[in-house]
């Protein structure tokens, strides 16, 4: 009899437990949705020189964006000059960098290339892959 009552109390604080730790589950996964949702589209591109077909683009950054020659990249721009590849935009926290993908011709940040090593933009940085000139903006 003292058994069952010690087995019944133990269901008892084992069911209130799981209930504690799914609702705490619960509150930090829509806590991490809703702030993916508010800060998922902070940063934008837009071509403002470039071929007819690229002028005037616009695109928001939600993930990686890979800017290159080749069919499959997010931006496309078909240039001689630009590498199937050539490089690409990614969200790290609420910062945006950009990296050359080891491209032949370099990316430029400002005027400046940026070679190998990832750079951090800022809000009105200007980055030229071939001869389109992107202008980075945050919201």
């Amino acid at each position: 009899m003292m058994i069952d009552l010690a087995l019944f109390i133990g269901r008892i604080v084992l069911v209130v437990l799981l209930y504690a730790f799914l609702f705490a589950v619960m509150k930090t996964g829509i806590g991490l949705v809703r702030g993916q949702r508010r800060d998922a589209a902070i940063w934008s591109v837009d071509v403002e020189k470039g071929s007819r077909a690229l002028r005037g683009l616009h695109v928001d950054i939600l993930g990686p964006v890979v800017i290159g020659r080749s069919p499959s990249s997010d931006i496309v721009i078909n240039e001689p000059f630009v590498s199937a590849t050539h490089a690409r935009f990614t969200l790290q926290g609420p910062a945006l960098v950009l990296e050359d993908l080891g491209s032949k011709n370099g990316t430029l940040v400002n005027g400046h290339p940026i070679g190998d090593t990832p750079v951090t933009l800022r809000d009105g940085d200007e980055v030229q892959v071939g001869d389109a000139i992107m202008h980075v903006s945050r919201r």
